[in-house]
């Protein structure tokens, strides 16, 4: 599979946003595996997660910028971690990719780690039905509490949400409950996460399972810290996924 870096121009603000595509050498269409960067990165730190399953599998991959990391350094910062201009810029790489005639529509899959995992939520908030199956590693789930918790990252996620809590709100998974029970999600964490406490995810998930009992959300707490296993991410977005599809691969 050939690196091809695409620019995409954002239906947002008209600016040109790049990502990374790989494209399936197998004929016919094919899955799309969207891989989303962690929060402190940019779009090239997951090719070494994601493209060797790509390629084992003859899946095109995705991996998106989404105005970069969200950090104090990055100048768009308020643009990054989420927003509506990040969220967006991932939609429009999807729809940009289309046309081609070769990608599976009805299997089209979202992973994201860390902060990854706050995109992948909030992606599936945004676009429920766009996705055949979500997994979200380690995901924060409410930025306002974790920027109380984590004093490491709290200076970067008040200069993201410009110190606005009701910002930090719009941009956390747990405020967003209604529209993510409509997506097919699993949540992974690590029981002895050091950076987002385990609570994130047992607090989402104990809320979307009181308010939406009959949701396609699930929670997996593993024996670990703040990591992801591809090998367990993929056998979840490929459980969800019409294994007739897969007839072709060779690897």
């Amino acid at each position: 599979m050939t690196q091809t870096e695409i620019l995409v121009r954002s239906t947002l603000d008209g600016s040109m946003q790049p990502s990374l595509f790989y494209r399936s050498p197998l004929p016919g269409k094919r899955p799309l595996l969207i891989g989303l960067h962690t929060w402190s990165h940019n779009r090239f730190n997951q090719i070494n997660n994601f493209l060797p399953y790509a390629e084992k599998l003859g899946f095109h991959l995705l991996l998106p910028e989404f105005r970069g990391p969200n950090l104090t350094g990055n100048p768009h910062c308020t643009e990054a971690c989420v927003s509506d201009y990040a969220l967006q810029d991932v939609k429009d790489a999807v729809d940009s990719l289309l046309p081609s005639g070769n990608i599976d529509e009805d299997g089209i899959l979202l992973l994201g780690h860390s902060g990854g995992g706050l995109m992948a939520l909030m992606l599936a908030a945004k676009w429920p039905e766009l996705f055949r199956a979500v997994g979200a590693y380690v995901p924060i789930t409410d930025l306002a509490v974790w920027a109380d918790e984590n004093a490491n990252y709290r200076e970067h996620v008040l200069a993201c949400c410009s110190g606005s809590k009701e910002e930090m709100a719009k941009r956390s998974p747990i405020y967003h409950l209604a529209e993510i029970s409509r997506a097919n999600v699993k949540l992974f964490h690590g029981k002895h996460d050091p950076t987002v406490p385990v609570s994130h995810s047992i607090r989402f998930f104990s809320r979307m399972t009181e308010e939406y009992p009959s949701a396609r959300v699930f929670l997996d707490v593993f024996d670990g810290g703040h990591e992801i296993d591809m090998d367990q991410a993929m056998y979840w977005l490929l459980s969800q996924y019409d294994k007739r599809a897969l007839t072709q691969v060779t690897g």
